[in-house]
C-alpha cells in the first residue's frame, strides 16, 4: 500500500459532536500543555526481530511540575493494565511529574528515566523534602515490536520530556504509538480538543490517546461513512489490547470534579465501538492547569476557585470529554501509516481516503 498523507479525521469530511474544536484541535490547545515523542524503529539481532516502539511525554506546564503541582485524578474503566503512580494521584489529587506513555515492558525503564530527569532538576527531592510520584501508562505493542528485547531505555524517557512542546501534536505511529494497533488497523497517538463557554469565560478540554484496542468487526466506522466496509486485511491480535486517555483542561475543577469529567471519556471510547474487553487496560488520567499547587507553604489553609456542580458549564465539560475522546481515537487511526514490524507483521493504515 502506498504511503499516504496523514490527516486528521476532519480532513475526510467527518465532524464529531456539537462543540467547537480548539485552534489546533489537540491537547496543546490547553495553554502551556506540552507533548514530546521519541520514536524507535530499527532492526534487531535475531530472526526477523524489530524494534517498533517509543515514548510519549505529556507535561501539564513548562515549569517545575514538582514545585508547582496541578490538580489531577485517574479513572480505571477496565483495569487490565500496568501503570505507575495512580494510587497517589487519586489519594492526594495532584500530579507532580510528566505523564509518560510507552509499551508494557518498558514501564520500569521509562519510570527510571523520568525519575532521573526530575532528580537532575530538583536537588531537594529525597533529601530536604519527600520523594516524587512518577506516572507512567502503557499498552502492549508486541504484534509489531519485539517487546521482549526491552529496547526502550531511561534516556529515551528523558529525551521525550526534553522534546515536549506546546505546538501541534504529532499523531499516529509515533512515540508510544509506534507499534500500536486499533480495530485491526494502525493506531497510536491521537488528540482532539473542545471549547466550552459560560458567563463571558471559555474553557478548553483536550484529550490525547494511545490507542491499541478493538477488532475490525467492532469498529463503528459505518456511522461515519454510511456502511461502506474496507477490503483491506485487518489484524486479529490474540490479546484484547488497551487504551490510555489523557485529559487536560484549564477549567477550575477539584480532583473529584476531574474524576467526573474523566469518566465521560468512556462514552467517547464506546462510541467508536469498544466494549471495554476483558483483557483491555482502559485508563484515564486527567488534570487541570487552572491552579498551580506549591510543594511547600507556610500557610495552614489555601483558597481555590472551582466551578459549581450545578452550573450548565459542567454538562458542557462532560460532553467535551466524550467528543474529544472519540475524535482523538479516530485521529490516532487516520494519522497513522501502514507499518511493518517484527516477523514481517504488517498493520495497514485504515483507508479513509477511499470513503470520501
Amino acid at each position: 500500500m502506498a504511503e499516504r498523507e496523514a490527516k486528521k479525521i476532519r480532513a475526510y469530511g467527518v465532524t464529531i459532536g456539537q462543540l467547537p474544536a480548539g485552534e489546533k484541535n489537540d491537547i496543546t490547545d490547553v495553554a502551556d500543555v506540552r507533548v514530546g515523542h521519541v520514536t524507535i524503529k530499527r532492526e534487531l539481532e535475531g530472526d526477523q526481530e524489530y524494534a517498533c516502539t517509543g515514548v510519549t511525554a505529556i507535561l501539564p506546564h513548562g515549569g517545575s511540575l514538582f514545585r508547582e503541582k496541578v490538580t489531577a485524578a485517574s479513572y480505571v474503566i477496565n483495569g487490565f493494565g500496568k501503570t505507575t503512580g495512580l494510587v497517589q494521584v487519586n489519594e492526594l489529587g495532584v500530579l507532580e511529574s510528566p505523564i509518560m506513555l510507552t509499551n508494557t515492558f518498558s514501564v520500569p525503564a521509562v519510570t527510571q528515566g523520568t525519575l532521573q530527569y526530575m532528580l537532575d532538576g530538583h536537588e531537594e527531592i529525597g533529601d530536604t523534602t519527600g520523594t516524587i510520584n512518577i506516572v507512567v501508562g502503557e499498552c502492549n505493542d508486541s504484534h509489531l515490536n519485539s517487546i521482549r528485547r526491552c529496547v526502550v531505555q531511561p534516556e529515551d524517557a528523558m529525551e521525550a520530556i526534553r522534546k515536549a512542546t506546546n505546538g501541534p501534536v504529532v499523531e499516529g505511529a509515533v512515540g508510544a504509538g509506534t507499534g500500536m494497533v486499533a480495530f485491526g488497523y494502525k493506531g497510536g497517538i491521537g488528540s482532539s480538543s473542545r471549547i466550552v463557554s459560560g458567563e463571558d469565560v471559555s474553557y478548553t478540554v483536550g484529550v490525547l490517546v494511545l490507542s491499541n484496542f478493538g477488532s475490525k468487526n467492532e469498529f463503528l466506522i459505518d456511522k461515519l461513512f454510511r456502511g461502506k466496509e474496507s477490503a483491506l486485511p485487518a489484524v486479529d491480535k490474540p490479546t484484547d489490547g488497551s487504551i490510555i486517555l489523557v485529559l487536560a483542561t484549564d477549567a477550575p475543577l477539584s480532583d473529584r470534579q476531574l474524576l467526573r469529567v474523566a469518566k465521560r471519556t468512556g462514552i467517547g471510547l464506546g462510541r467508536t465501538g469498544s466494549h471495554f474487553s476483558h483483557g483491555s487496560g482502559d485508563i484515564v488520567i486527567a488534570f487541570s492547569t487552572a491552579h498551580k499547587i506549591a510543594h511547600k507553604s507556610e500557610q495552614m489553609a489555601e483558597t481555590r476557585t472551582q466551578l459549581r456542580e450545578d452550573h450548565s458549564v459542567m454538562n458542557q465539560l462532560f460532553a467535551a470529554a466524550a467528543e474529544a475522546a472519540e475524535e482523538a481515537i479516530y485521529n490516532s487511526i487516520s494519522q497513522a501509516e501502514t507499518t511493518t514490524g517484527r516477523r514481517g507483521n504488517t498493520v495497514h493504515a485504515f483507508p479513509f481516503e477511499t470513503y470520501i
